[in-house]
């Protein structure tokens, strides 16, 4: 046992590894998740006339900050605003924010208003002398949900001469930069003050380009203001974004990656050396705490061991592969296999093992013990049971490696957390052992069931190539006919009529496998009726698209003019056949285009603005919004009787005319497909690259409120689509003046 367990390579850089690690982990302690900037509504005033001071807050994603406008007394920190007094001018009524959200708390008995992603305070000001000098401080407080933090900050506030010239009643005045800046300097280093910022689900910062209508601006803000508040936004649109769309997304794969170490325990390479290696910490101590430092330092070091091979595959694909990652066959195909092999191993065809001599070399240095001893020796534990933990950790490092650097490393920090607490934890409570189930045959099964979840999961990676290249042989139908074969053989497998070569006899069920079987059956019936076309809202992300069905009962039934959706399939006929109509399609029966000029062109003969959906065939948020949202009967009736729709696909590998190939501004490199071409204009028109992304503009490319992504609350998808027509009819009756 001492030689599977200790290991006395000495590796110079292992003190800096754990070093590093703490001191970032310190660091990550210091926070500031709201940055503020300053502007006024004139840069140009005479003595006498009144100006607005303009506080705009940049909110972190997943943070909120409370606003001014509530009772104090009520329990949270409001939002206070303190101006010393000057000659040079007077307060004109109180600070107002602009637009907050309301909500009723049971916990203080009231209601509250806060912001979230970007806020707004305003304050109107007299001019009575020209050496204006406004100054003050301000008190907040901004929280998270995510770990329930709230923090306090203040800071001061000047507005002077540098932001505002100031001329006598009769004078004129020279115009001046924002916070005494040169208003290129000033946007560059506040870019805040130029466009106005959304936080999307991914984390993508959604830039609205500042050259935008203001006439669009205030029809929207018209639509949709409530009773009471009439103030004006600039720069800014109508944010539809939903703050909780997206929270805690790296928390919830943290949290499923945490899961994934409590299974891998309870695999028949790591289960057993749970109590082997707890005794021979207690047996090789000389005194409890001895063995309980031992033990902590060897949780330590898994944890350790687990996150740098995190940080490694972050920075292997970091941001800048995403896209190949997410959309190129190759990758998602290797993928494929990998999930077949793992699978494979899983049921029992054969192990995956690392090289014998890594293991020898641990050996010949076993019995040099201190710390480095300690940490090799959960380094051969790592070895050991690689046969096991190998296709957990490989599916979360595969699931992660997106594009998003923190992920991996969170993964594999929440898998190696789950997966070192047991043999810490029974150091520090030896007597806990006894309570341990035996092993035996039931580990194995842990393994078969880990093995038939692999090669369900490995379609998805097959999907998505099969989409994005248009070959054919992972349809709809095909997938869930694969999904109902494997869980039916889980289900039978969890009863015992199933039984693999390394299976012990099963002599009776036990109730834990009857529970688990009853939810495998129970899920195979949900998937049935997705053979004739039942939509399956809760795996909508990671299903094929329901136009690939080829037996669809309700595309049948709109096709015979019958159904829900019937009236809105025939309310808009579109302009001209649409391009790309061969392969691509649109969900619900809808119709639209799939090149943006045909769109624009029927929109102005239609006279209505233009929805465009910028998505992709590996997008899962995308087909979830689809299946949840678009639904909808209210929103599918304003999507075909006051749009024309765009579906721009992101991700699409057809090759456009030799004739419509460019060199794109942006990165200077030739774009000859469609989904290039699209990415491309997503990137440049509105500086995001993540879908979904939902664009409403009109027949010029004025977009006519605020894009919006991923969000499944209906009732603002509703208002979304309903502020994109008021602003539209606004813009014609402009012109037309």
């Amino acid at each position: 046992m001492r030689n599977n367990l200790r290991l006395a390579l000495r590796l110079p850089w292992l003190l800096v590894v754990l070093m590093t690690f703490a001191a970032q982990m310190a660091q990550a302690q210091v926070l500031k998740p709201a940055s503020w900037s300053y502007d006024v509504s004139k840069k140009e005033v005479k003595v006498g006339e009144e100006v607005e001071l303009i506080f705009n807050v940049k909110i972190d994603k997943d943070w909120y900050l409370y606003s001014s406008d509530f009772d104090p007394d009520l329990g949270p920190m409001v939002t206070e605003f303190k101006f010393e007094k000057h000659p040079s001018y007077q307060l004109v009524g109180k600070i107002k924010p602009v637009n907050p959200k309301k909500k009723y708390d049971e916990l203080w008995e009231g209601e509250y208003t806060y912001f979230v992603g970007t806020a707004q305070f305003r304050q109107k000001v007299k001019v009575l002398q020209p050496d204006l000098v406004v100054k003050g401080s301000y008190e907040y407080q901004v929280c998270t949900d995510i770990d329930g933090k709230c923090i306090p900050f203040d800071d001061d506030f000047a507005f002077t001469n540098a932001q505002i010239k100031v001329t006598a009643a009769s004078g004129a005045a020279t115009p001046a930069a924002t916070l005494g800046q040169s208003p290129a300097k000033a946007i560059e280093q506040a870019p805040e003050l130029a466009t106005t910022q959304a936080t999307a689900p991914d984390g993508v910062d959604t830039a609205v380009p500042p050259n935008l209508p203001q006439d669009s601006v205030l029809a929207a803000e018209e639509a949709l203001e409530d009773e009471g508040t009439a103030e004006t936004i600039t720069p800014a649109l109508i944010d539809f974004s939903n703050e909780d769309a997206s929270g805690g997304s790296i928390w919830t794969f943290m949290l499923i990656a945490f899961g994934s170490g409590l299974v891998a325990l309870l695999t028949p390479c790591v289960f057993p050396m749970v109590p082997m290696t707890v005794s021979f910490f207690t047996g090789s101590s000389q005194s409890r705490a001895q063995a309980i430092g031992k033990a902590l330092l060897y949780g330590i070091s898994i944890i350790a061991i687990y996150t740098v091979a995190g940080t490694v595959v972050a920075k292997l694909f970091g941001a800048d592969g995403a896209n190949f990652l997410s959309t190129h066959w190759l990758p998602n195909v290797l993928f494929f296999a990998v999930f077949v092999i793992f699978g494979m191993s899983f049921l029992g065809l054969f192990e995956i093992t690392l090289p014998s001599s890594w293991l020898n070399k641990a050996d010949a240095q076993a019995d040099k013990g201190g710390i480095l001893g300690v940490f090799f020796m959960a380094f051969t534990l790592v070895l050991v049971s690689f046969s096991c933990t190998g296709p957990i950790v490989g599916s979360i490092l595969v699931a992660s490696a997106g594009g998003e650097t923190l992920r991996p490393v969170m993964g594999m920090f929440g898998f190696s957390l789950a997966f070192a607490l047991p043999f810490t934890l029974f150091a520090i409570f030896p007597s806990w052992l006894s309570s341990l189930p035996k092993s035996g045959g039931w580990l194995n099964s842990v393994k078969v069931v880990l093995g038939f979840l692999e090669l369900a999961l490995a379609l998805k990676f097959l999907s998505i190539a099969d989409q994005v290249y248009h070959w054919g042989i992972l349809d709809r139908e095909v997938y869930l006919a694969l999904w109902i074969v494997i869980f039916t053989l889980m289900g039978f497998y969890l009863l015992g009529k199933l039984k693999f070569a390394h299976d012990s006899d099963l002599p009776y069920v036990s109730v834990p496998r009857v529970f688990m079987a009853i939810a495998t059956f129970a899920f195979v019936v949900y998937l049935i009726p997705g053979m004739f076309g039942a939509p399956l809202k809760a795996l909508s992300g990671y299903l094929p698209p329901q136009s690939t069905h080829d037996f669809d009962i309700n595309a049948l039934v709109r096709q015979s003019g019958g159904g829900s959706s019937a009236q809105y399939t025939s309310a808009n006929q579109l302009c001209e056949p649409p391009k790309y109509a061969d392969f691509l399609h649109l969900p619900h029966g809808l119709q639209g285009y799939f090149d943006l000029e045909q769109a624009k062109r029927c929109a102005a003969e239609q006279g209505k603005p233009i929805f465009i959906d910028f998505t992709g065939h590996g997008c899962v948020n995308c087909r979830e919004m689809e299946a949840n949202v678009w639904s909808h009967p209210e929103v599918l009736r304003r999507l075909q009787e006051n749009y024309v729709i765009a579906a721009l696909y992101v991700d699409d590998k057809s090759e456009l005319p030799e004739s419509e190939w460019y060199t794109s501004e942006y990165d200077g490199k030739e774009k000859k497909t469609l989904g290039k071409k699209y990415a491309d204009y997503q990137i440049t028109k509105f500086n995001v690259n993540a879908q979904p992304y939902y664009v409403l503009m009109d027949e010029n490319e004025n977009v006519l409120v605020k894009p919006i992504a991923y969000d499944l609350s209906v009732e603002n998808f509703v208002k979304f689509l309903d502020a994109g027509v008021e602003a539209y009819k606004n813009n014609k009756q402009v012109a037309k003046k």
